[in-house]
C-alpha cells in the first residue's frame, strides 16, 4: 500500500526496517510506525539513527530510544555511544559507566575512568566485543557480560551472534551463540564476520567459511572477497563473481563487479550490459537496463529513479 505521511517533503530521512525517522519540512522529529505517523518533539533533535529495530535520536546530548512504539530516554548527556541493529552502547556521563540499552533493558557494561573512553571495541548487531580498562577481552551479549580472555586481544571482528579473533597464542577463535571454538592453532591470513558466519583466509591459504557452527573449505585461494549481513561475495581465482548465501555458491559473472551494494540477503550491482542486477534470497533478478538517474538497496528493497520524475520499488520479483 501507498500513504502519504506528511504534506511537505522531510528535511532529512532514514530508512529502518520497521520505521521511518524524519525531519519534517519545520524540523520537528516524527517516526513513521506501523502505519502512522508519530510526532515526537518540535525542533530539539539533532542527530538520530534507523536500524532493524530501533530508532536512536539525540536531543542536544540527550539520548533517547524509540522501540516497538514507545520512546524513552537512556541518558542525559553522552559523549560516546554506538548504534546497532537490536542494541544501543553508550557512555552516561552523569553516571559514570558505559551501558547497554538491549530488548527493552538497560544493563551496565563497564564502569568509565575519567578522561579514558572504550577504544577496542566492536559493536554489532546484538553483541559488543571490548579490551576493558583492565585490559580483558569480554563480550556482551543477550544481557550477560561474558569474561572471554584475562589479556587484552587486538584483532577481533563482530557480527550478528558472532565474535572472530586471535587470541594471545595467535590461534584463531570463533564465538558463536555462547559457545567458542578454536578454529586453527595459527592466525588467518584475512577473516570477516557477517551474520552467524565468517569468511576467512587460513594461514596455509585456503578460503574457508565457518556457517551452521562448522567450517567449510570454499578452495584453495586468496580471493577479493566482502561480506555484508548474510551474504560472502567473492572473486574466484578464474576473476568469476560468486556469492555464498547460506551456505550454497551461486555464478554470478563472469567478472568481478566494482559497484557491489550488499544489504541483508541481497546483493545489487549494475552489470556489464548496463542492467541493474539483484541477487536476493536465493534468487538472481534482472531489474531494469534503463539509463537510471539513481538506484539504491534498502534492505531486500530495490529503489530506482528514471529521468526525473518516474520512481519505482522492487521487492521479491515484483515491481511497484
Amino acid at each position: 500500500m501507498i500513504r502519504k505521511i506528511d504534506f511537505l517533503a522531510p528535511t532529512s530521512m532514514k530508512i529502518g526496517r520497521t520505521t521511518i525517522p524524519y525531519l519534517d519540512n519545520s524540523r520537528s522529529f516524527k517516526i513513521y510506525y506501523n502505519g502512522s505517523v508519530r510526532p515526537v518533539n518540535i525542533g530539539f533533535t539533532n542527530n538520530y539513527y534507523a536500524t532493524d529495530n530501533l530508532v536512536a535520536y539525540l536531543n542536544q546530548k540527550s539520548l533517547n530510544v524509540f522501540d516497538k512504539g514507545v520512546s524513552k530516554n537512556l541518558a542525559g548527556v553522552v559523549d560516546q555511544y554506538f548504534v546497532q541493529d537490536s542494541l544501543i552502547l553508550y557512555l552516561d556521563s552523569y553516571k559514570g559507566e558505559y551501558k547497554a540499552y538491549y530488548n527493552g533493558e538497560i544493563y551496565p557494561v563497564e564502569n568509565y575512568i575519567p578522561d579514558s573512553v572504550l577504544s577496542r571495541l566492536k559493536v554489532s548487531d546484538n553483541i559488543i566485543a571490548y579490551n576493558n580498562f583492565a585490559n580483558q577481552f569480554k563480550i556482551f551479549f543477550r544481557g550477560q557480560k561474558i569474561a572471554q580472555e584475562d589479556y587484552p586481544v587486538t584483532t577481533f571482528e563482530a557480527g550478528r551472534n558472532t565474535v572472530a579473533y586471535v587470541d594471545i597464542d595467535r590461534k584463531f577463535k570463533i564465538f558463536h551463540n555462547g559457545t567458542t571454538n578454536v578454529i586453527d592453532d595459527f592466525p588467518p591470513s584475512s577473516f570477516k564476520v557477517g551474520d552467524n558466519l565468517v569468511a576467512f583466509v587460513s594461514g596455509d591459504g585456503y578460503f574457508k567459511v565457518f556457517y551452521g557452527d562448522s567450517v567449510h573449505t570454499v578452495g584453495f585461494m586468496n580471493p577479493t572477497y566482502q561480506v555484508g549481513d548474510n551474504i560472502i561475495a567473492y572473486k574466484d581465482p578464474g576473476g568469476m563473481f560468486k556469492i555464498i548465501y547460506k551456505g550454497e555458491t551461486t555464478d554470478m559473472e563472469n567478472y568481478y563487479p566494482n559497484n557491489l551494494t550488499i544489504q541483508y540477503n541481497s546483493v545489487a550491482y549494475i552489470n556489464t550490459a548496463n542492467t541493474l542486477r539483484l541477487f536476493s534470497d536465493g534468487e538472481t533478478y534482472d531489474v531494469t537496463n534503463a539509463d537510471l538517474t539513481s538506484w539504491a538497496l534498502n534492505y531486500d528493497v530495490v529503489t530506482y529513479q528514471i529521468g526525473q520524475a518516474i520512481f519505482k520499488v522492487f521487492y521479491k520479483g515484483t515491481e511497484y
